[in-house]
């Protein structure tokens, strides 16, 4: 019984540790990214996951129905 919890914590721990890596890495690349662009580029393109309300977003002209 005292192996099955070693096991299981360990296996959490794991799993808590690679998913602290990969969190962090997809954030620096993220902000390697907006560095790259330099500070012209809009924040809609820089971070698009913070505008889900903006689905129905068109670029360019809109014609009237």
């Amino acid at each position: 019984m005292k192996k099955v919890v070693i096991t299981l914590t360990a296996v959490t721990v794991a799993g808590l540790a690679i998913y602290a890596v990969r969190r962090h890495l997809k954030y620096r690349a993220m902000r390697e990214k907006v560095a790259e662009e330099g500070y012209e580029t809009a924040h809609d393109i820089l971070y698009p996951r913070r505008n889900n309300f903006l689905k129905n977003l068109q670029y360019g002209p809109v014609l009237p129905d």
